[in-house]
């Protein structure tokens, strides 16, 4: 992935500009270029999103076997790369608007994209916990990927809190480091599809820890214990580990369109079934989307479906 601009950039307009190169960017940018459309997706970070992150995906088409989440993830950059799509580390901040055409403002100085079609495909962040002494021990006890750091915890006990489908598979995970894993989730039973549970539930290295929610991280210099709140019994317990991976669920990542694009109370942006938003020429794709199932397959569904209403916002616009 380039990290600059040359002057040439300035002069270029394009069809649309992908904001965000995760599954649903990524597969915008490869249905967009098969369109002849020329096409940009600018990303902050690193192709693949959360999905780079993620150990083993077993439930993508075609992969009965499953198959790495990093290699899954540099598979498509790989796909839409080789289709001519320009893919840039840049980080927009603002946008303008001059009748039909879009003008993006980048944190690269003077840099401002002109493009027909944006698609938002900037995906969700993890949720923290809120409570006290979060904020102190992120990166240092507190993780939100058990693929980045898993490792440094080895022969360690460690927390996994949430019930669904990623603290399960993570914590599940986490047993070929960890000495102990306990599972902590606020209710009686897991949300984990149940192949996911009975992995879990084999597993000897783990322990779940039922209606108990997080109250306090404790620790002098790294984490130590937390403070749990059982909400059965009404009490308080403490649980000494030494580290906290934290699946509670997901924060849409929409801060710069908020006042433009039309948004859930969460923050999630709305659309129809067409990808299209409440401002014409602007499409979204991915688990940035109002929608019930977040999952790679959709997501790349979606992009397809984004790119190929940019395409028809162009044809209708400016042909």
């Amino acid at each position: 992935m380039e990290d600059f601009f040359g002057t040439d950039d300035l002069l270029e307009e394009y069809d649309t500009v992908i904001l965000g190169a995760g599954p649903s960017g990524l597969t915008a940018g490869i249905y967009a270029s098969r369109d002849n459309m020329k096409t940009l997706i600018l990303e902050k970070n690193f192709p693949g999103g959360q999905v780079a992150l993620t150990e083993m995906v077993e439930n993508y088409p075609g992969f009965p076997e499953g198959i790495m989440g990093g290699d899954l993830s540099m598979r498509m950059y790989e796909h839409a790369k080789a289709f001519g799509v320009q893919v840039k580390n840049a980080l927009p901040q603002k946008f303008t608007f001059d009748g039909n055409y879009k003008y993006i403002h980048t944190d690269k100085e003077n840099i401002v994209i002109k493009t027909k079609t944006i698609i938002m495909a900037a995906g969700a962040k993890p949720k923290h916990m809120e409570v006290e002494g979060e904020s102190r021990f992120l990166g240092r006890g507190i993780s939100f990927c058990a693929t980045c750091d898993g490792a440094f915890f080895k022969g360690k006990d460690v927390a996994v809190i949430g019930g669904g489908d990623s603290a399960v598979e993570e914590g599940v995970y986490l047993t070929k480091f960890a000495n102990k894993v306990y599972i902590v989730h606020r209710r009686d039973k897991l949300r984990a599809v149940k192949m996911l549970q009975d992995r879990a539930f084999k597993n000897d290295k783990i322990e779940f820890v039922y209606n108990c929610v997080v109250e306090k991280v404790n620790g002098e210099n790294k984490v130590e214990s937390l403070t749990l709140y059982d909400r059965v019994k009404k009490e308080h317990r403490d649980l000494k580990v030494d580290g906290v991976f934290v699946y509670i669920g997901w924060t849409a990542d929409t801060e710069i369109f908020r006042g433009l694009l039309e948004m859930d109370s969460t923050g999630f942006i709305k659309s129809d079934e067409l990808m299209r938003t409440n401002i014409p020429g602007v499409f979204v794709a991915g688990d940035v989307r109002q929608k019930e199932l977040r999952q790679i397959v959709t997501s790349v569904s979606d992009g397809a479906v984004a790119a190929k209403s940019a395409e028809k916002f162009i044809v209708e616009n400016f042909e």
